[in-house]
């Protein structure tokens, strides 16, 4: 079995297997690889697209999810005991937890395959399912130009995992202060953005929105990018915030059709870790 913490826990060549996968599952292939398995899943209330795509996944794939609050590991017991039990009866392990040392303690105990379904430094199924998502629609996406406008945080830095991974260029627009080490950044946006093919974004915490105010991506700040740029917004995303209502409902706007392909993505993920 195979873990997902990082999205360099995987080779270009295993992440074109899971791709590979997801096709497969798209045609009705694996409607019984988890018959008689049971997953258990470690979520908060908040989230949404993640769980209901993993719950459904599980579903389509003829298994069974035992769903816990992700606050469930922050007690007293050594997190190690608590995998201890779980490896009796779990299948798979997927978690959604801010701490990801927690899970990567996990994967030292578990005897089945761990899962990091969002942690406060990165989120590999959504990046991984953003790149699924390109390749459908563009066999050059991994020498498009990806700019990322937002503050460091787990989508800027799942999308570094994955420009590592990959090769691609990535470039980071924000203000002074808000950096992803490792990455080239340009604070001028209406400058950052010319030539760019894929625009990123993540969504700003409140308490600085106010240095942001020059960080909006807007359709007249898309129409500077390439002809055929696509807008690819980190739900959830706030009209009025990192994007304006207007470049939502343009054609730049894509995010609606990408996350369509967590389903299947994950589905590839689970399937390809537990059979490796």
């Amino acid at each position: 079995m195979r873990n997902l913490i990082r999205i360099n826990d995987y080779s270009k060549d295993e992440v074109y297997e899971i791709f590979k996968i997801a096709e497969e599952v798209k045609n009705g292939k694996y409607t019984d690889f988890l018959k008689g398995k049971s997953i258990v899943m470690f979520f908060p209330s908040s989230s949404i697209r993640t769980r209901v795509t993993y719950e459904k996944g599980i579903y389509l794939l003829g298994g069974q999810s035992v769903l816990f609050p992700s606050d469930t590991l922050d007690k007293k017991e050594n997190i190690k005991d608590v995998v201890g039990y779980l490896n009796n009866w779990a299948d798979c392990i997927i978690v959604r937890h801010s701490n990801i040392e927690l899970i990567e303690e996990m994967s030292k105990s578990s005897a089945v395959s761990i899962i990091n379904a969002m942690t406060s430094v990165n989120h590999p199924c959504e990046i991984l399912t953003d790149l699924y998502s390109l390749s459908k629609i563009r066999d050059d996406y991994l020498n498009s130009k990806y700019l990322f406008v937002g503050a460091k945080g787990n989508i800027g830095m799942a999308w570094k995992e994955a420009s590592d991974l990959f090769g691609f260029e990535l470039t980071q627009s924000c203000p002074v202060g808000y950096e992803i080490n490792g990455v080239t950044v340009e604070h001028n946006l209406r400058e950052a953005i010319i030539g760019k093919d894929i625009v990123l974004t993540d969504p700003i915490n409140k308490d600085i929105l106010k240095d942001f105010v020059n960080h909006q991506i807007t359709k007249s700040l898309m129409d500077t990018a390439n002809p055929s740029a696509l807008l690819n917004p980190c739900p959830p995303f706030y009209r009025g915030e990192e994007v304006s209502a207007d470049v939502i409902d343009s054609h730049y706007f894509v995010g609606y059709e990408f996350k369509k392909h967590l389903l299947e993505v994950q589905q590839a993920i689970i399937i390809y870790n537990m059979n490796n």
